[in-house]
């Protein structure tokens, strides 16, 4: 492989069906959630039935503020659904990466063909970056459409903020995968490192939520440094957005140091 970008070419052009479906699985959530606000949520209807539910329930599930247009967004999409979506391509494409190419023999292959194994790290982490910016630049177009049809009321530069919070915290995973594959080769470890990035950063701020002495545990959690202030109502948060994304990128860069540094699984 003599061309510029081997492994990083490759990689979009194997992915390209999922990708097709990961775009109309976003937009398949905003189209079928955002469009009913005004008649469900802009009436008090949706004010109504959150109010009858459990106070700490309501905190924990984040929807304090979802009888406005940003908080019903921010509830619907970018809090559950889809992170849950960018979290699922992002852990399945992160352990991948480099994980499942060296249990495949792929990556042996190509190391044997001249890649050196930093350029493999690199590029493999960029293929799955620009992957989940399509994904995130997507959520941000439609919801930007959207906004004015289904009366969301969200200030347009707000959108672009909580697209890059929701990138950020699927690449932050997805590196996480491919730092955990990139240290021990298998996949299995590098799903459950992925996965375990998400789920527990969910969780720790759920939990914070539930009393102020446990308010500690938004130290611990991604979703909490982006999500704490609400990026379509106010704004995101500047600080948490850099952390989120300078961790992500040096899990990126220890990547191709751990990959450097081992045998590989034969």
């Amino acid at each position: 492989m003599k061309s510029v970008l081997p492994v990083f070419r490759r990689s979009i052009r194997e992915s390209w069906r999922s990708v097709i479906g990961w775009s109309l699985g976003v937009a398949a959530v905003l189209f079928l959630y955002l469009p009913l606000y005004p008649s469900f949520g802009a009436n008090g209807q949706l004010e109504d039935i959150i109010k009858a539910l459990p106070s700490q329930l309501i905190e924990t599930l984040g929807y304090d503020q979802i009888a406005t247009g940003a908080g019903y967004a921010q509830s619907t999409f970018y809090g559950l659904m889809g992170f849950l979506l960018l979290t699922i391509a992002a852990v399945l494409w992160g352990s991948a990466a480099i994980a499942g190419a060296e249990e495949s023999g792929r990556l042996e292959l190509d190391l044997a063909h001249g890649i050196g194994r930093a350029q493999y790290a690199a590029e493999s982490a960029l293929a799955v970056l620009v992957r989940l910016l399509w994904l995130g630049a997507l959520s941000g177009a439609i919801v930007f459409a959207l906004n004015d049809p289904a009366e969301l009321g969200i200030h347009p530069p707000h959108i672009i903020g909580a697209a890059l919070a929701l990138t950020g915290l699927a690449f932050l995973s997805a590196m996480a995968g491919l730092f955990a594959g990139a240290l021990t080769g298998r996949k299995a470890w590098a799903t459950g490192v992925a996965a375990g990035v998400a789920v527990l950063g969910y969780v720790f701020q759920a939990v914070a939520k539930q009393s102020k002495d446990l308010e500690w545990l938004n130290a611990l959690s991604p979703y909490a440094w982006v999500y704490h202030q609400p990026p379509l109502k106010d704004g995101v948060d500047v600080p948490g957005l850099l952390l989120v994304w300078g961790i992500a990128v040096a899990l990126a860069v220890a990547s191709a140091l751990a990959l450097t540094r081992r045998d590989l699984r034969g």
